[in-house]
């Protein structure tokens, strides 16, 4: 137990320094890139260097993931918010926002394919 709460301790301060640095490259660079993405980024970079990492980054990101509808309310807010500006340009965001969401679906298809193909081909 104790193994299991030390290792989603390193792992959830893995996560938050990650987010952390990849917010204050993000400010530095003056890049316009959501600080989460740059956080991800890192962290990948991070777990393809030091592998022993991703045990602790899934140990505590395991719950995280249960709950992640929760991570979308600030976005919710943030359109409702702003409801009066997308009264009068609400085309460009739902083009936007159906060509980002069939990007992504797209994108995820084709990695997932590739993958099972290189796991068939270890097999």
């Amino acid at each position: 137990m104790a193994s299991r709460i030390s290792r989603f301790t390193l792992g959830f301060a893995a996560l938050m320094a990650m987010q952390f640095v990849g917010g204050k490259l993000a400010q530095w660079l003056a890049l316009p890139i959501p600080p989460a993405i740059m956080g991800m980024v890192i962290l990948l970079i991070v777990l393809t260097r030091f592998g022993r990492l991703a045990c602790a980054a899934e140990v505590a990101g395991r719950p995280l993931l249960k709950h992640m509808m929760l991570f979308f309310i600030p976005a919710v807010v943030g359109v409702m918010e702003q409801f009066q500006a997308l009264k009068s340009g609400w085309l460009p965001f739902v083009v936007a926002s159906i060509a980002g969401a069939a990007l992504t679906l797209v994108v995820t298809a084709l990695t997932l394919e590739k993958l099972m193909k290189r796991q068939k081909a270890v097999e």
